[in-house]
């Protein structure tokens, strides 16, 4: 087993999970559609029981083991690793294993024969009037999925506008889909509000944004409406027609809309990007999007068909 402890495990988990780790049926030359293989419970639960161990995890209900499948590789199997913390969080990873369970490598399987950038098809994404900014016929297109409760969505929130209106401007063209956490109580509310405001005025929509932001501190739930009603006054929208929108079914739908896109294409946290199709998941650091960015204007990216 490898060595490691279970801070660095953990770290190294949360890391590659904030990277869009692929799941061990899902990693590169393993096919999803392949069937699941047996194996021994007696292992499992040993396997299960040298992890909590091994990484001091205090229950062993909270390691959960995937389905088994073969790798392309003779006598390596494969299957996702879920750790969990008391507070319902969890991370996941891939782990490969032994025909016995014996040894087991924690980390990813990787195919260098494969496309390296692992390019997300978007192609079954609604992206059609939905909040946009930069220009309709920029080269490179930014999809964000994001929450308005979650902190790490409000410091990528001026990461992204400075991409777009001033680093990149007039080449980047960002597309918000909402994605409201169920661990987030006014998160929901909030993506309503904001998706009413822009079916009064398009701008709205990121003054919207931009004060859930602001103000992630002193909202909660049971005054997330008089927060909208303040702000539609600000924003001079008609405020009952906002509130008759966001207790409408066909709003609630549209949230609904971009959460089951995002559930398609692997989106489980906030935010999570897609750079023409490229997934950056997590909080952006601004050299790594530069870096996306530029390899897409430079034309040194993979063909971007699957967008």
């Amino acid at each position: 087993m490898v060595r490691i402890g279970a801070f660095l495990l953990l770290g190294a988990m949360i890391w590659l999970g904030s990277h869009g780790v692929v799941l061990a049926q899902e990693a590169g030359g393993v096919s999803p559609l392949a069937a699941p293989i047996a194996t021994d419970p007696a292992k499992d639960a040993a396997l299960k029981d040298y992890l909590q161990k091994h990484f001091k995890i205090p229950s062993p209900d909270l390691i959960k083991l995937g389905p088994a499948f073969r790798t392309p590789i003779e006598g390596l199997f494969a299957r996702q690793l879920i750790v969990s913390n008391e507070q319902g969080q969890n991370v996941s990873t891939s782990l490969f294993f032994d025909k016995n369970e014996t040894k087991a490598i924690i980390g990813q399987y990787i195919d260098t024969s494969r496309e390296p950038w692992g390019r997300t098809n978007m192609s079954g994404v609604s992206l059609d009037d939905r909040p946009t900014q930069g220009p309709a016929n920029a080269p490179v297109t930014i999809v964000e999925f994001a929450d308005f409760e979650c902190p790490f969505c409000a410091h990528a929130f001026s990461v992204i506008e400075t991409l777009v209106n001033t680093t990149y401007k007039g080449k980047v063209k960002v597309i918000f889909k909402a994605y409201p956490l169920n661990v987030h109580p006014w998160a929901m509310k909030a993506a309503e509000a904001a998706e009413c405001a822009r079916m009064q005025n398009p701008d709205a929509f990121w003054d919207f944004a931009r004060y859930f932001y602001t103000n992630q501190g002193s909202i909660d739930a049971k005054n997330i409406q008089d927060n909208v009603d303040k702000l539609a006054k600000t924003e001079k929208l008609d405020a009952p027609s906002l509130k008759a929108c966001m207790e409408s079914a066909q709003t609630e739908a549209r949230i609904k809309q971009d959460q089951t896109d995002g559930n398609s294409i692997h989106v489980s946290s906030t935010p999570t990007f897609f750079v023409n199709g490229i997934p950056v998941v997590g909080l952006p650091d601004g050299k790594i999007m530069d870096y996306v960015i530029e390899s897409e204007l430079s034309g040194k990216g993979p063909s971007s068909s699957a967008n």
